[in-house]
């Protein structure tokens, strides 16, 4: 995801301490990174941005560079029912998973480097991350055993997707000695590295269509501000889809592949698929973004009844 913590007037914040800062209640089709109470943390929302609430009362000290980076990268399991996301809440950032109320945080790797940018397989049994510091994505169970690193370490690789049939990691990758970056998909086993676009621009956080069939995108082609972009898999029909004033960058599909959220500004928007009308979320005020559409509907959207 994909996060850039912005600079904070961090002497100014109050402490956050463990068991402050919830909001009671929130809604659960988005999930995002806010610092709207000092540090950065998970918020969930619905789908029409009502229901704005923290997703746990545990907090992080703003003060120091961990406590500010308590919760970024999010990532719903395709059930809905837990988060994966990075913090570095002990110093080094590392990848966590909770369940979707808040609960049960569990922290799934270790050691001296960096752990980034999860993301699920569609049947929730592994994990990709990328690991920053050697630039490379690795690829574990849930639980976070059995890691194993993915394809060649032949240029900075990050911003990690997996496709919903589960065949393909999307990624972008960094030419050595230059800022572009290109988007690839490689399969799970580090086999089968295929370049998909060639922009000669700074191409990041690709998110996969609900289908498979295509890539959602950031990128500053033509050395204008961040847009998002699409393609097919298979490098065909670049389309752009916002034309904004500011940076727009990490996409995220709804579940039924016509929306598109994304953060521009300090806010989180949607927009059509194809572009046209725009809806603001948040307040750019919040400082969010890193939306990520729950891929479960909820049982209001299936017609049932509690």
């Amino acid at each position: 995801m994909r996060l850039a913590l912005a600079p904070l007037a961090v002497a100014a914040l109050v402490l956050l301490v463990g068991g402050c800062g919830g909001s009671g209640g929130h809604g659960d089709d988005i999930v995002f990174v806010s610092s709207r109470d000092g540090d950065y943390a998970l918020f969930g929302m619905d789908a029409d941005g009502g229901n704005q609430g923290r997703i746990s009362e545990e907090a992080g000290d703003p003060s120091t560079p961990a406590g500010l980076a308590f919760e970024v990268d999010p990532a719903w399991s395709p059930d809905g029912g837990r988060i994966a996301f990075a913090s570095g809440r002990e110093g080094t950032e590392h990848v966590y998973v909770m369940n979707a109320d808040g609960t049960d945080v569990r922290r799934l790797t270790s050691g001296k480097l960096r752990d980034l940018q999860p993301d699920w397989s569609p049947d929730g049994r592994r994990i990709v991350f990328a690991r920053r510091d050697q630039g490379v994505l690795h690829v574990m169970r849930s639980d976070g055993s059995d890691v194993r690193r993915v394809g060649r370490d032949l240029a900075e690789v990050r911003d990690p997707a997996w496709s919903p049939d589960g065949s393909l990691i999307a990624f972008s990758r960094r030419a050595p000695g230059t800022e572009i970056r290109e988007l690839w998909v490689v399969r799970p086993d580090g086999s089968g590295e295929r370049k998909v676009t060639s922009l000669d621009a700074d191409s990041i956080a690709p998110a996969w269509s609900p289908d498979g069939s295509t890539l959602a995108f950031a990128s500053n082609r033509g050395g204008a501000q961040y847009e998002i972009y699409t393609v097919g898999v298979d490098g065909r029909g670049l389309e752009r889809v916002t034309r904004s004033d500011d940076d727009a960058i990490e996409p995220a599909w709804s579940p039924d592949g016509g929306t598109l959220a994304f953060s521009r500004g300090g806010a989180i928007v949607t927009v059509g698929r194809d572009g046209g009308e725009e809806t603001v979320l948040t307040d750019p005020a919040d400082n969010d973004s890193s939306p990520d559409w729950n891929p479960a509907p909820s049982s209001e959207e299936n017609g049932e009844e509690d």
